[in-house]
């Protein structure tokens, strides 16, 4: 893990933390290096020892916020046995991090227009992936007909219901429709069988 500081955060885990901050915030374009070294308080080799580059700093980053999507939605996913239910869960934990203060939209669609390298390319794909397969799964065990068109049009619900957040800033409102459009879809897949 490191050497820890007296705060007890190791100098990749104050790196993450501030560029968790500062990328999500401003963008992974706009904010450079040294700002994320300023705010963790760490040496320039930390970050270059650490993680090599910018590119695979911002990687880790995307790759910190999946794992804390995949914890989100996992809560609301043990909530329940039915997988109705599950499914519908996982548009209520968007709707818990919509109404976050902190919440600009979602961090991979600003990090792959702001910076399309490789590195953002394979974390956002990897996210991509898990949320389509966790709803297409969701589907299949509700016993939708077509789990994958199930599962994608949901995904596409997910990635609308962030965007109109973030753009017209109408946290409860999009959750409330999104869950609601969820529903219909999921009640009318379910009818199809």
């Amino acid at each position: 893990m490191g050497t820890r500081t007296a705060a007890g955060l190791s100098a990749r885990e104050r790196l993450l933390a501030a560029a968790n901050e500062l990328f999500y915030a401003e963008g992974v374009h706009t904010v450079g290096i040294d700002r994320v070294i300023e705010r963790a308080g760490v040496a320039k080799a930390s970050l270059y020892n650490t993680f090599g580059s910018k590119d695979e700093l911002v990687k880790a980053y995307l790759e910190g916020r999946h794992a804390r999507m995949r914890d989100r939605v996992g809560r609301y996913l043990e909530r329940s046995d039915a997988p109705r239910d599950k499914l519908l869960g996982v548009f209520e934990a968007q709707g818990e991090l919509f109404a976050e203060p902190t919440f600009r939209g979602c961090a991979f669609a600003s990090a792959s227009a702001e910076s399309p390298g490789p590195a953002v390319s394979q974390a956002t794909a990897n996210y991509r992936a898990w949320m389509r397969g966790l709803l297409t799964g969701l589907a299949r065990e509700a016993g939708a007909a077509d789990p994958e068109a199930l599962g994608h049009q949901l995904h596409m619900l997910w990635d609308g219901a962030s965007l109109s957040t973030r753009m017209d800033g109408s946290t409860s409102e999009a959750a409330a429709a999104a869950r609601a459009a969820a529903q219909t879809l999921l009640d009318a897949a379910l009818a199809g069988r």
